[in-house]
């Protein structure tokens, strides 16, 4: 269920004026409420901290970036409710590319940062779904005909370093050219920041109608097929609707195809 809006207590303790409106996109649980919006909490204390003090210490260049603000009281949650900064933009189907040079540049911004200690915490579906993907867990319910045992069977150790990246960038990058793009709602992940893109790759495929002749660029990226081949994993375990789980089939065999040719 939905939530609804923001209690009169949360406006209050947010200095947040005005009629909250509800924002699309996501789910569906994000308000509006003049330069703030307000959302349910739905990552530990300990999450919230860290986003807040990365979003201080980071140099942005070439992005904006969504940054969790304090309540009257110092605190950043009031209520079970967070609030952040508004950035004006919107989700534009067809800019993949653009969205993962956006990610390339906040993952250039945060590659230093130390692997933070609340992931070991994190038991939601998409942290569960991600530990499956790099072979860290055993996928419990893959779903009939997602084709995950295919893209296990095509998976290869991948030499990289991992880093901390965000891990849902397709919808969660937003233009209002000409300002830089705008980077909200950070899932935050320990792996690859080539695993990054290769989501945005996956989601553009299955979902948004790409032509996969659009990445051909991506080719040179090296264990490209095999960043593919976890992403897959990672959406279709994460997702456990079998009322679509044949959509993802086509996007399967071409990643299967790509990691036997490479």
């Amino acid at each position: 269920m939905t939530p609804g809006a923001p209690p009169a207590t949360v406006l209050a303790a947010f200095g947040a004026a005005g009629q909250p409106v509800r924002l699309t996109g996501g789910r569906g649980a994000a308000w509006r409420v003049g330069n703030l919006v307000l959302k349910p909490l739905d990552i530990s204390p300990a999450e919230l901290a860290w986003q807040a003090q990365v979003a201080q210490s980071i140099r942005r260049e070439g992005f904006r970036l969504a940054t969790p603000l304090c309540a009257r009281d110092g605190s950043l949650a009031a209520g079970g409710w967070s609030a952040w900064e508004f950035v004006k933009g919107r989700h534009e189907a067809g800019r993949w590319l653009d969205i993962i040079a956006a990610g390339e540049r906040l993952h250039a911004a945060v590659a230093g940062l130390p692997w933070p200690d609340f992931l070991r915490a994190r038991v939601d579906p998409w942290a569960a779904a991600d530990r499956v993907a790099w072979g860290e867990a055993d996928p419990e319910r893959l779903g009939r005909g997602s084709g995950v045992a295919d893209l296990l069977a095509a998976r290869r150790p991948i030499a990289g370093a991992n880093q901390v990246v965000h891990g849902d960038l397709t919808g969660n990058v937003l233009f209002a050219d000409p300002l830089p793009p705008a980077i909200i709602d950070l899932a935050i992940y320990w792996r690859p920041a080539a695993y990054a893109s290769a989501i945005v790759v996956a989601d553009a495929l299955v979902w948004e109608g790409a032509d996969p002749r659009v990445f051909d660029t991506l080719g040179s990226t090296p264990d490209f097929s095999q960043h593919l081949i976890r992403a897959l994993i990672f959406r279709i375990v994460a997702h456990q609707d079998p009322r679509s789980a044949d959509r993802f089939l086509p996007t399967v065999a071409l990643a299967c195809r790509l990691a036997q040719s490479g």
